[in-house]
């Protein structure tokens, strides 16, 4: 390996190392105080860099908060176009959801808050929105590398997309009202069965 090959290695670490810090100061913060009450100068306090450095990593505070989704979010994603080739695109979808959260495990109790959290701030959702539409389109791309009937519009591929997201999305607000012994999981595998009936 190259010295500058090494060197684009450690900087590229130290920036995912500053924007994980960033979002975690972000994180406590609003567990803290409440999300509409932290400003992005205490976030870059928190994490000992300056204002302009955060503006460098995210585009306001909801960015800051919802990166930990949009890293669980690209995960999901990545098991799914890993998945056998063969595969039906729903029952990838399925078993990709399976894996991802086999692979979760215990959930971390700061990310459970913020979700909870997320429910009462209009902000927040809508920064969630715009990541999971992009989230959508990724995985309705995957679901037409699969398909073997005609979808010329993307009609099918992207409903099918946004139909495994919705059935995600269900099952973690029933999980986060349910009794503290319900299964995340089980939940998840009842809501993507509910809804892939129309497309298995």
């Amino acid at each position: 390996m190259s010295t500058t090959t090494s060197e684009a290695g450690l900087r590229e670490r130290k920036k995912a190392a500053t924007r994980q810090a960033l979002h975690q100061a972000a994180v406590r913060l609003a567990i803290a105080h409440g999300a509409d009450k932290i400003t992005v100068e205490a976030v870059a306090d928190a994490a000992g860099v300056s204002r302009r450095t955060f503006s460098n990593y995210f585009a306001n505070k909801e960015e800051a908060l919802l990166y930990g989704d949009q890293q669980r979010i690209g995960a999901l994603i990545g098991i799914v176009q890993a998945r056998p080739a063969d595969e039906r695109p729903w029952v990838a979808l399925t078993e990709a959801a399976r894996e991802f959260y086999r692979q979760l495990g215990t959930l971390d109790p700061a990310w459970v808050a913020q979700t909870r959290l997320l429910r009462s701030q209009p902000a927040l959702l809508a920064q969630q929105i715009n990541t999971f539409a992009a989230a959508e389109r990724e995985l309705a791309a995957a679901v037409t590398a699969r398909m073997t009937e005609p979808d010329p519009s993307g009609v099918r591929a992207r409903l099918a997309a946004a139909t495994f997201m919705a059935a995600l999305r269900v099952a973690l607000h029933i999980w986060l009202d349910a009794p503290a012994d319900a299964s995340l999981g089980d939940l998840v595998d009842r809501a993507l069965a509910e809804a892939g009936r129309g497309f298995a």
